[in-house]
Protein backbone atom coordinates (compact mmCIF):
# COMPACT_ATOMS: atom_id res chain seq x y z
CA UNK A 1 0.00 0.00 0.00
CA UNK A 2 1.34 3.52 -0.97
CA UNK A 3 0.32 5.25 1.87
CA UNK A 4 2.30 2.89 4.46
CA UNK A 5 5.73 3.15 3.09
CA UNK A 6 6.30 5.73 5.42
CA UNK A 7 6.31 3.37 7.97
CA UNK A 8 8.82 0.93 9.12
CA UNK A 9 8.30 -2.73 8.59
CA UNK A 10 7.87 -3.44 12.19
CA UNK A 11 4.88 -5.01 13.96
CA UNK A 12 4.86 -1.92 16.46
CA UNK A 13 3.90 0.06 13.23
CA UNK A 14 0.47 -2.08 12.96
CA UNK A 15 -1.97 -0.09 15.11
CA UNK A 16 -0.11 3.30 13.41
CA UNK A 17 -1.09 1.55 9.75
CA UNK A 18 -4.71 1.12 10.58
CA UNK A 19 -5.05 4.32 11.86
CA UNK A 20 -3.64 5.52 8.29
CA UNK A 21 -5.67 3.58 6.34
CA UNK A 22 -8.46 4.33 8.42
CA UNK A 23 -8.06 8.28 8.11
CA UNK A 24 -7.04 8.03 4.43
CA UNK A 25 -10.64 5.61 3.57
CA UNK A 26 -12.72 6.25 6.73
CA UNK A 27 -12.87 2.13 7.79
CA UNK A 28 -10.77 -0.34 7.06
CA UNK A 29 -12.16 -2.92 4.28
CA UNK A 30 -10.93 -6.46 3.85
CA UNK A 31 -8.87 -5.24 0.90
CA UNK A 32 -6.79 -3.48 3.28
CA UNK A 33 -6.67 -5.70 5.69
CA UNK A 34 -4.86 -8.22 3.71
CA UNK A 35 -2.79 -4.71 2.22
CA UNK A 36 -1.56 -4.39 5.61
CA UNK A 37 -0.58 -8.29 6.14
CA UNK A 38 0.95 -8.37 3.40
CA UNK A 39 2.99 -5.17 4.36
CA UNK A 40 3.97 -6.12 7.79
CA UNK A 41 4.09 -10.14 6.09
CA UNK A 42 1.92 -11.55 9.50
CA UNK A 43 -0.69 -13.33 9.05
CA UNK A 44 -4.18 -11.51 8.81
CA UNK A 45 -5.79 -12.42 11.84
CA UNK A 46 -3.49 -10.85 13.49
CA UNK A 47 -4.47 -7.66 11.34
CA UNK A 48 -7.85 -8.23 12.08
CA UNK A 49 -7.21 -9.37 16.13
CA UNK A 50 -6.36 -5.67 16.61
CA UNK A 51 -9.30 -4.26 14.39
CA UNK A 52 -11.84 -6.38 16.83
CA UNK A 53 -9.83 -5.20 19.92
CA UNK A 54 -10.51 -1.55 19.31
CA UNK A 55 -13.33 0.34 19.07
CA UNK A 56 -11.71 3.39 16.87
CA UNK A 57 -11.25 0.82 14.16
CA UNK A 58 -14.91 0.82 10.98
CA UNK A 59 -14.86 -2.11 9.17
CA UNK A 60 -17.71 -0.45 6.93
CA UNK A 61 -17.86 2.28 4.98
CA UNK A 62 -19.55 5.33 6.85
CA UNK A 63 -22.60 7.27 5.35
CA UNK A 64 -21.54 10.44 3.47
CA UNK A 65 -22.61 12.33 6.50
CA UNK A 66 -21.65 11.28 9.79
CA UNK A 67 -23.74 12.11 12.66
CA UNK A 68 -22.16 11.67 16.29
CA UNK A 69 -24.50 12.23 19.50
CA UNK A 70 -23.19 12.86 22.75
CA UNK A 71 -24.52 10.98 25.81
CA UNK A 72 -22.67 12.44 27.76
CA UNK A 73 -23.59 13.07 31.88
CA UNK A 74 -24.03 17.04 30.51
CA UNK A 75 -25.67 15.80 27.53
CA UNK A 76 -27.93 12.94 29.12
CA UNK A 77 -29.24 14.75 31.63
CA UNK A 78 -30.37 17.49 28.72
CA UNK A 79 -32.32 14.39 27.31
CA UNK A 80 -29.74 13.35 24.37
CA UNK A 81 -31.52 9.90 24.46
CA UNK A 82 -34.56 12.15 23.10
CA UNK A 83 -32.59 13.37 20.50
CA UNK A 84 -31.06 9.77 19.45
CA UNK A 85 -34.60 8.46 19.50
CA UNK A 86 -35.85 10.84 16.96
CA UNK A 87 -32.18 10.03 14.78
CA UNK A 88 -33.36 6.16 14.68
CA UNK A 89 -36.80 7.21 14.09
CA UNK A 90 -36.36 9.47 11.19
CA UNK A 91 -33.55 7.51 9.64
CA UNK A 92 -34.83 4.24 10.38
CA UNK A 93 -31.04 3.35 11.86
CA UNK A 94 -29.32 2.30 15.15
CA UNK A 95 -26.43 3.35 16.79
CA UNK A 96 -23.07 1.93 14.59
CA UNK A 97 -25.59 1.18 11.66
CA UNK A 98 -25.69 3.31 8.14
CA UNK A 99 -28.72 4.63 5.98
CA UNK A 100 -29.32 1.62 3.03
CA UNK A 101 -28.62 4.65 0.63
CA UNK A 102 -25.16 5.43 2.31
CA UNK A 103 -26.58 8.51 3.02
CA UNK A 104 -26.50 8.60 7.27
CA UNK A 105 -24.13 6.74 10.00
CA UNK A 106 -25.39 6.94 13.40
CA UNK A 107 -22.47 7.21 16.28
CA UNK A 108 -23.60 7.59 19.91
CA UNK A 109 -20.24 8.70 22.23
CA UNK A 110 -19.68 9.48 25.55
CA UNK A 111 -18.01 13.36 24.93
CA UNK A 112 -18.00 15.57 22.08
CA UNK A 113 -16.17 18.09 24.88
CA UNK A 114 -18.81 20.74 24.20
CA UNK A 115 -20.75 20.10 27.58
CA UNK A 116 -21.45 24.06 27.76
CA UNK A 117 -23.70 23.50 24.39
CA UNK A 118 -25.63 20.24 25.65
CA UNK A 119 -27.07 18.12 24.29
CA UNK A 120 -24.99 18.38 21.44
CA UNK A 121 -23.76 16.22 18.00
CA UNK A 122 -22.25 16.24 15.25
CA UNK A 123 -22.31 16.22 11.34
CA UNK A 124 -19.32 15.73 9.88
CA UNK A 125 -17.39 16.81 12.78
CA UNK A 126 -19.51 20.43 11.92
CA UNK A 127 -21.29 20.91 16.25
CA UNK A 128 -25.12 21.57 16.61
CA UNK A 129 -25.44 22.91 20.02
CA UNK A 130 -28.50 22.45 22.51
CA UNK A 131 -30.50 20.34 20.72
CA UNK A 132 -34.17 20.07 20.87
CA UNK A 133 -36.16 17.47 18.97
CA UNK A 134 -37.47 20.75 16.87
CA UNK A 135 -33.92 21.20 16.08
CA UNK A 136 -32.96 18.08 15.03
CA UNK A 137 -35.81 17.23 12.84
CA UNK A 138 -34.47 20.79 10.99
CA UNK A 139 -31.29 19.55 11.08
CA UNK A 140 -32.16 16.13 9.39
CA UNK A 141 -34.32 17.84 7.09
CA UNK A 142 -31.50 19.92 5.43
CA UNK A 143 -29.20 17.01 5.43
CA UNK A 144 -31.66 14.91 3.79
CA UNK A 145 -31.93 17.92 1.03
CA UNK A 146 -28.38 17.88 0.49
CA UNK A 147 -26.99 20.90 2.70
CA UNK A 148 -23.95 22.29 0.58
Amino acid sequence: MEILKKLKKDRRNLIKAIQIVQKNKGYVSDDSIRNIANYFEIPIVEVEGVLSFYAQFKRTAPGKYQLTVCDGTACHVRNSQDIIDIITDELKIKDGETTKDNKFTLETVSCIGACGLAPVITVNKKVYGKMTPKKIKKVLKEYKGEVK
